[in-house]
């Protein structure tokens, strides 16, 4: 048994309702970061995938089944992989936010920890590893 697998069924969770919670909160999250630049999309769908395989199986196999979350979840799941295109552009909205961040920001330092910190998740996210070839 994996870190990501579900409890067993036989034993359901006392917290059950807590991760149904936060797997609902976290899609729409995730879904808000569809239509919102500057909010993140995948961390919120990977949770709402972690939390939906405790708290909510019919979510879980929604998500899954979806045609552009699911191979990302289960890339994610199985290899702790990251898709090169999913990369790339995870990088590159992280470049355009540096710019509005340098040419809006009121000081000097407000632009220099947003930098440092994408910069950081940025050299973190090309580290993952790439999914093998299907």
């Amino acid at each position: 048994m994996t870190p990501t697998d579900p409890p067993p069924p036989e034993r359901p969770s006392r917290m059950r309702w807590a991760w149904w919670l936060l797997a609902y909160a976290s899609l729409g999250l995730g879904i808000l970061g569809v239509l919102l630049p500057g909010l993140p999309t995948v961390p919120f769908i990977l949770l709402s995938a972690y939390a939906a395989a405790r708290g909510s199986k019919r979510l879980h196999d929604r998500l899954l089944a979806h045609r552009q979350f699911g191979p990302m979840i289960v890339h994610w799941r199985d290899h702790g992989a990251v898709a090169r295109r999913s990369k790339w552009l995870a990088i590159g909205t992280m470049v355009l936010c540096v710019v509005v961040l340098v040419l809006t920001a009121p000081r000097p330092w407000m632009a220099a920890v947003g930098t440092g910190v994408m910069a950081i998740v940025g050299a973190w996210l090309w580290t993952r590893p790439e999914p093998p070839a299907q």
